[in-house]
């Protein structure tokens, strides 16, 4: 196909789309599955399919993991003088930036996201890469250890092969936030993309192979997270596991990884509460808080989706958050016109609408109706943005719903508000919206999560940790220097000297 949207695509995406079946790409090379097996990836706007991609089975995806380890060991990768394997890194954070616009259209038309919001995501990813391989030219290998009667140091070396589980909701982003302190440290890496979205993670492979990144260091497995994702977290040559998803399949990787006694890492959902006071500029606040649950449709991990508002302005909040989500323009997410685009599949527009329903029958209040969206000449995965309110006990203010619908809830205290936003199994992101900067920094320490922002909510910047409590995550969070240390394991090595 030339075109799937409203507007031609990029030469170089019609090209990857039009190439037939997309393979794996491991060992610096393209795999298929010996069965024949493929999985079509679907424009989530559209309904078309974009591209079949192979569909690998547990053998195959073992053979990756043997690739990733034998190139650990012999590539020269990980004996690499850290300047030269920066200079390798750089060049391929060059060659992202540089096909930007056609990364950034393909994840758009795989993923469902407004083509100037995925286009932001590559960037990010660009940044990680410089942010992560710039700090591990300055890492010490070595560390002096002042003891008496001994000459003491540790030495971090990289693990070995790390395996990465992605999401379809931030693909190409995530994978930046994953593998690249990984590589930076000397690892390799083996990348399983949601069978959603795929086609991102099979570009930067075949891109990385293009700059010379050594054969086996990036790899790329495609398949179903019940057969491909399960043998990643079973093969025991996996040396580092890190998912990112739900809690339920998160639960099921913690074990696996436990059998292999494998360090793992989740990043995991969440229902973030923005606690908003009454000396707060009530327009500029629900703009954007509304526009952060619009932002790729709702389908943000650590979003606030609990509102909880001061009982003196509540009335003139909700009716200014109506105003601004009636006005959020929902369409294909290639047309320039587009605020919110599609969610990613059938299932999620279900799950989505589902909620809705589920809420208003356990007695929660229909602010904004919100429902299916048509988008004229698109049999796409539209839906409305929507509010509701009542009791936190209700379904809707529980779940994570991933999708653009916010559970707003009146407070009377400081103290009621801290009591309401912990009133959560997850942990993952609050914010606290005040012109009182003590109070903020107050409400801010005392919410149980991993992250608090104050006047603002989704701020991710690098050299801030980033990552979940509770039902929220594990092992270790993103974006600053405890996960690039996260990638070494440290050998003590002791002298004695009487």
């Amino acid at each position: 196909m030339s075109t799937v949207a409203s507007k031609p695509l990029l030469p170089e995406v019609a090209a990857f789309l039009q190439r037939g079946t997309l393979g794996s790409f491991f060992g610096g090379q393209e795999v298929f599955s010996q069965q024949g097996n493929t999985i079509a990836t679907l424009d989530p706007g559209s309904g078309e399919t974009l591209a079949e991609v192979a569909e690998l089975n547990s053998d195959e995806v073992n053979r990756a993991v043997d690739v990733a380890d034998e190139a650990f060991r012999k590539s020269g990768w990980a004996t690499m003088p850290v300047n030269e394997r920066a200079a390798l890194l750089h060049r391929l954070a060059d060659a992202v930036e540089k096909n930007k616009e056609v990364i950034g259209q393909l994840e758009a038309l795989d993923a469902g996201k407004v083509e100037a919001q995925a286009q932001g995501d590559v960037q990010n990813f660009v940044d990680t890469l410089r942010y992560f391989t710039d700090m591990a030219q300055h890492m010490s290998p070595r560390t002096t250890l002042a003891v008496r009667g001994h000459e003491a140091w540790t030495v971090r070396k990289p693990w070995g092969a790390c395996a990465f589980i992605f999401p379809w909701n931030f693909p190409f982003l995530l994978i930046g936030w994953g593998i690249t302190p990984a590589l930076a440290a000397g690892n390799t890496v083996v990348i399983k993309p949601a069978e959603d979205t795929p086609l991102s993670a099979i570009f930067l492979a075949q891109l990385a192979k293009e700059v010379g990144i050594p054969d086996g260091v990036i790899n790329v497995v495609t398949g179903r997270g019940e057969v491909t994702g399960a043998a990643f977290t079973a093969n025991p040559k996996i040396k580092r596991m890190s998912f990112t998803g739900s809690p339920e399949v998160g639960r099921l990787v913690a074990q696996a990884c436990g059998q292999n006694l494998v360090p793992v890492k989740l990043e995991l959902g969440g229902k973030g509460a923005a606690v908003v006071f009454d000396d707060v500029d009530v327009p500029e606040t629900a703009a954007k808080l509304a526009a952060a649950i619009t932002f790729h449709s709702g389908q943000v991990c650590c979003d606030a989706t609990r509102w909880l508002v001061h009982k003196n302005i509540y009335d003139e909040f909700v009716n200014q958050c109506v105003d601004r989500l009636k006005q959020v323009q929902v369409g294909y997410q290639l047309d320039g016109a587009t605020q919110m685009g599609p969610v990613v599949n059938a299932k999620q527009r279900e799950r989505v609408l589902g909620y809705l329903q589920r809420g208003q029958e356990e007695g929660a209040e229909c602010v904004l109706a919100g429902g299916p969206a048509e988008v004229e000449g698109y049999q796409g995965h539209y839906v409305k943005p929507a509010l509701l309110a009542g009791s936190l006990d209700n379904v809707a203010a529980r779940e994570e719903i991933f999708g653009p619908v916010a559970y707003l809830a009146p407070f009377d205290d400081e103290s009621q508000a801290i009591e309401m936003a912990n009133q959560t199994d997850y942990g993952l992101a609050n914010s606290v919206w005040t012109a009182d900067l003590g109070r903020a920094a107050r409400v801010a320490e005392s919410m149980v999560a991993g992250n608090s922002w104050i006047n603002a909510h989704n701020v991710f910047a690098h050299g801030v940790p980033y990552g979940g409590v509770n039902k929220s995550g594990m092992g270790g969070g993103v974006l600053s220097v405890e996960t690039l240390l996260d990638y070494y394991r440290s050998t003590s090595v002791v002298r004695p000297l009487g």
